[in-house]
């Protein structure tokens, strides 16, 4: 018996906790309006009337609110997500619109069978009461599933940011740390050739490559960097590839003045015209033309004529997979930046990137 009385008692707690608003509002309006319907205008001018039917209205409605709460809470434990909210309101909708009819229906019976406060059958007023009683659901059950709905969508929607922003971080930092063994791999091989080949070159090479790394060091923390920055740092890089390859190579710059506060992941210039050099040949009598310039609809495109090297050169697969797995990392965060567009003809080999609007 005492658990009995425990488990009424904790699912009253749990009961007015979830529904307390519908409980002090909806049920004292429905308990009124019922009862004038069955009383008729005695229940305004008599007291006794008022009292009683209120106290007896009061009783059978919350007996009835309870029982549907405690079922709804059944249906929403079976359907609690938000792809199933169409079935979760079908059914709670099935199950408040068979039980409270059956409801109306009975206290009717119980105050026509014992003439309480004078009551008569009428059919008029029976359809009042069964009109109220759908409106009051719909309206109970609307509201409730739109709080319901609402605090699970807020929920699911920081439940995805946390789990979205965790794994983006951890596949950024995976990212970036893929790029500085990268970069310092290359530029160590350029200074090994130069140091015997052109020890003056060589010590130029080193002032410039102390420039590149200041600047690898400082910026790759970051996400995003403005490209009007990454700009200043690509010609310290190319300065390092004219050294080496003097006439083999070529680089153009056109940028519209506008989109040089627009930002990008940093180090993709430098990814790009590095993979460019890496798999193209760059000699005197057959240079190397590298574009870098911006579109009217705000894009920045990086070109290099196409004249493979006919021994493959070895690869770790960082350059252009990092950059477009940069992108759709960062892309999920700003809608209207699309993936990377790779084109490659018989002619040229071209990159498009969309440029992030602001710095999020």
């Amino acid at each position: 018996m005492a658990k009995i009385t425990h488990h009424i008692r904790m699912h009253w707690l749990r009961f007015l906790s979830r529904t307390k608003w519908q409980f002090l509002l909806l049920v004292p309006i429905y308990v009124i309006l019922c009862s004038y319907f069955l009383v008729g205008d005695r229940y305004l001018y008599d007291p006794v009337a008022f009292i009683l039917s209120t106290s007896l209205n009061f009783v059978l409605v919350s007996s009835v609110f309870v029982s549907l709460d405690y079922l709804i809470e059944d249906i929403t434990h079976r359907y609690p997500d938000l792809k199933q909210t169409f079935t979760r309101i079908v059914m709670t909708l099935w199950v408040v619109c068979t039980i409270t009819p059956m409801a109306v229906l009975g206290s009717v019976f119980i105050y026509d069978y014992f003439h309480l406060f004078g009551y008569s059958y009428s059919i008029e007023s029976l359809i009042k009461l069964l009109l109220m009683n759908l409106a009051a659901n719909l309206i109970s059950i609307g509201i409730y599933e739109s709080f319901y709905s609402t605090d699970k969508w807020k929920k699911s929607m920081l439940e995805k940011e946390q789990l979205e922003k965790s794994n983006l971080q951890s596949q950024l930092d995976g990212l970036k740390s893929q790029v500085n063994p990268h970069f310092l791999f290359n530029s160590l091989n350029s200074l090994s050739s130069l140091i015997a080949d052109e020890p003056e070159k060589a010590e130029r090479f080193v002032d410039e490559m102390s420039k590149v790394y200041r600047y690898l060091l400082q910026t790759n923390e970051a996400e995003l960097t403005p490209l009007s920055t990454e700009l200043q740092f690509i010609q310290s890089y190319i300065h390092l590839l004219t050294t080496r390859y003097g006439r083999g190579i070529s680089v153009n710059i056109d940028i519209e003045e506008g989109l040089k506060q627009c930002y990008l992941p940093p180090l993709t210039l430098q990814l790009l015209v590095e993979n460019a050099v890496k798999h193209n040949i760059t000699l005197t009598s057959k240079p190397l033309h590298i574009e870098i310039k911006t579109t009217p609809e705000g894009k920045l495109i990086v070109r290099n004529n196409l004249q493979k090297r006919i021994v493959r050169v070895q690869s770790n697969q960082v350059g252009l997979s990092n950059i477009s797995s940069k992108y759709k990392l960062l892309a999920q965060r700003q809608t209207d930046v699309s993936d990377i567009n790779i084109e490659e003809t018989s002619e040229f080999f071209t990159v498009t990137l969309p440029l992030f609007n602001q710095h999020n």
